[in-house]
């Protein structure tokens, strides 16, 4: 296996140094977001390369020296730059050897390596790395012919290797954007309109004037900068005070829902996972043998990535460069747009990345990069350190795009599912501020709306890629025979969207997962056994039988408040399998509560398990605070969940006792696994709140005031 990132950086050079002192410094495009890439690197670079740990370092992720592997995003960063870096430091460990061999004059077979230490075998010779390479580089492409088996690393060494992190964050010694100071610094803030769609009619800058501050107004684009963080807090509440807004037509209030079905929209069909331009059939009718034929609708509202801290940008404007440290996923797709945005040749744009608050997709974090450069070039020579607050952060970040998925299946008279149809509804997932014609880049970026010379109006198309967006997901993995799959990006819904961790694929597999337990119930079989039938990877099969059997499936029959839910996703149908079972307890008062969660993954050669299980466990709270509680509220006048009041979250008094079981294949090639377990935890939450009220519950989050109102209706019914 080779990686696609070598293909633009085929040096070895490119992604490993050796350093004078005896370290090896790492170099990876992708950034360290809280999912241990920075860990797992170092340790697939320290095994390959024979090295302890301790004498590995990932450099920072800063434009001009590290490898462009644009967007630390959909689960690609093992398979990409984990198998880069793999083979890189292969090759750079035969490079290694084979010197050796002739510096010490001893033939290759004959030579003993350990922690950078070439070994004479039975001769009191030896030569360090860095000796046998002086200035470090090695001035070769990376071999990714190489077929040895991947080196792992020592468990020993592997526990230091996490604990090193493990320890900064613990001690408060991890240094996150917020922490960063410079000489001379300003502290800044933006005064934001009621809304997105507003802008500024009048400022009086005489009125709003402050001894020390710094007011920055370009259009209606409004900041204000000081010396003391405080002293920038009180002058924009000031600034904010005296600003007359237009705020337009407002807000559409309106049922979002009802707008994704009937605004216009682009729809095309998907066909095993990509959007082709073949005329889109109807759905097919009941077959004559159907023992039940149903249709469902599944919706997800509109969603915040949630970042317990806001986000923040540094911008330092001097002798016409601008040097950034931001928590972006993709410092360099970011630093085309915003030197476009500026006017800057990119050259003169360094951006560095520097952890942050937990993004989970395409958050506030770009945005509040070009808030700091427009004040940093209003303000040359000085240091400007910009933070979003609270509500900046909930109003104006993008947003999951809320999501409608239309279910249409029979189940005939073999137990066999027939006629699948899957429409799924949205605005678009892919909104990050990428490079393109027509200012498309600086489009994205929220500031760019309300400067003096905005570029036109961001206008998203079709994503065509394989699972992207929309479509994520959404062309199932059982053996259904014939399937009509239909995406839609609907035109003219109230707000701004982009990528949120696993794009469509949440919704899609919630809705694929909650139809086929309809189906199941419908038709008087097991959920498990339906799946199981209709399934043929043996891969997929065994994580659904192991967590049927750890969680003590009993064919979905529960009832009297507690109940059992299971589902599976292979998350793009190509990387990580994910089978999830939970057991809930709904109370009287219809509040959902978590008692157990087993999760069965196996995503190929496991690099670092306990990275791994992590990820599953931090997916799994994720999709349970997604499925429960987060919806954003809004009305005409603006977001009105600016909060944690008003944006609810999964508290820490609903974490359920969750056991993760890893099936490791360690001739695999690894499997992305960052994204694949929040689908299958959804749709096994709802089918377990199903199981327990004999009610299915279609909207999330599934909220108290919810089910009492489905209960009530299903009652009503009866």
């Amino acid at each position: 296996m080779t990686s696609p990132s070598l293909e633009e950086h085929p040096a070895v050079d490119d992604w490993i140094r050796l350093d004078a002192d005896g370290h090896v410094t790492v170099l990876s495009g992708k950034v360290e977001l809280g999912q241990r890439i920075s860990t797992a690197v170092a340790a697939i670079a320290a095994a390959e390369l024979r090295v302890v740990p301790e004498r590995v370092r990932v450099a920072a992720v800063t434009t001009g020296e590290a490898p462009d592997e644009g967007m630390t995003s959909g689960s690609n960063s093992i398979e990409h730059s984990g198998e880069a870096v793999r083979l890189a430091a292969a090759t750079a460990r035969r490079h290694l050897l084979a010197l050796a061999a002739e510096a010490l004059d001893t033939p290759a077979d004959a030579l003993e390596l350990a922690d950078g230490i070439v070994r004479a075998r039975g001769a009191n010779r030896s030569a360090r790395y860095h000796e046998l390479l002086p200035d470090g580089r090695f001035g070769i492409p990376v071999d990714t012919g190489i077929d040895d088996p991947p080196a792992a690393l020592d468990p020993v060494q592997a526990r230091r290797l996490r604990a090193r992190r493990a320890e900064a964050l613990a001690t408060g010694t991890e240094v996150f954007v917020q922490d960063l100071v410079r000489p001379g610094m300003l502290h800044a803030r933006v005064v934001r309109p009621p809304h997105a769609h507003a802008t500024l009619v009048e400022l009086d800058r005489a009125a709003a004037a402050m001894e020390g501050v710094h007011l920055v107004r370009e259009g209606s684009f409004v900041a204000v900068a000081a010396d003391d963080e405080h002293a920038a807090l009180r002058a924009a509440a000031r600034v904010a005070a005296l600003a007359r807004w237009d705020p337009g037509d407002g807000l559409d209030a309106g049922d979002v829902f009802q707008r994704l079905r009937d605004n216009p929209r682009d729809s095309l069909l998907v066909v095993h996972g990509t959007p082709v331009d073949d005329p889109i059939p109807d759905p097919d009718p009941p077959p004559p043998d159907a023992v039940v034929t149903l249709e469902a609708v599944y919706e997800r509202p509109y969603q915040m990535h949630g970042a317990i801290g806001p986000s923040a940008a540094l911008a330092h404007l001097r002798d016409g460069h601008l040097e950034v440290w931001t928590h972006s996923q993709g410092v360099y797709p970011l630093r085309q747009s915003l030197a476009e945005v500026l006017g800057m040749a990119p050259e003169r744009v360094r951006l560095t990345h520097v952890p942050g608050p937990g993004c989970y997709g395409h958050n506030g974090a770009d945005d509040a990069v070009l808030d700091a450069a427009l004040v940093a070039r209003a303000l040359p020579g000085r240091p400007v350190l910009l933070k979003w607050s609270r509500e900046d952060e909930h109003a104006f970040e993008p947003y999951a795009p809320a999501m409608a998925v239309v279910m249409r299946g029979s189940v005939d008279g073999q137990g066999r599912i027939r006629g699948w149809s899957h429409d799924a509804f949205s605005d678009t997932h892919l909104a990050r501020p990428r490079p393109g014609p027509g200012g498309v880049g600086p489009a994205r970026l929220l500031s760019a709306r309300w400067l003096p010379d905005p570029p036109p109006p961001f206008v998203p198309q079709p994503a065509r890629g394989n699972h992207t967006g929309i479509h994520r997901n959404a062309d199932p993995y059982y053996d259904l025979g014939p399937r009509r799959v239909v995406k839609h990006l609907v035109r003219g819904l109230p707000h701004r969207t982009s990528a949120t961790r696993t794009l469509g694929g949440f919704a899609n597999v919630l809705a694929i997962e909650c139809f086929l337990d309809e189906l199941a119930h419908g038709a008087g079989l097991d959920p498990l056994r339906l799946r199981l039938e209709h399934l043929a990877d043996p891969r997929a099969r065994t994580l659904l039988e192991r967590v049927a059997q750890q969680i003590g499936w009993h064919g979905g029959k529960g009832g009297d408040g507690t109940g059992w839910g299971l589902a599976f996703a292979r998350y793009k149908n190509r990387q990580a399998y994910v089978a999830a079972a939970v057991e809930v307890r709904v109370d009287d008062a219809a509040q959902v509560h978590l008692v157990r969660a087993v999760l069965a993954a196996d995503a190929g050669r496991i690099v670092d398990a306990d990275g791994l299980a992590s990820q599953l466990e931090g997916g799994f709270l994720q999709a349970a605070s997604w499925t429960l509680c987060e919806q954003v509220i809004w009305d005409s006048g603006g977001i009105t969940s600016r909060d944690w009041d008003g944006y609810s979250i999964l508290g820490f008094d609903n974490v359920p006792e969750i056991t993760v079981d890893l099936v490791d294949h360690p001739h695999e090639p690894p499997l992305g696994a960052g994204e694949a377990a929040q689908g299958p935890v959804a749709a096994a939450i709802a089918n377990a709140v199903h199981d327990a009220l004999g009610v299915r519950v279609r909207t999330l989050p599934l909220t108290p005031d919810t089910l009492l109102r489905a209960v009530h209706a299903a009652e009503i019914q009866d």
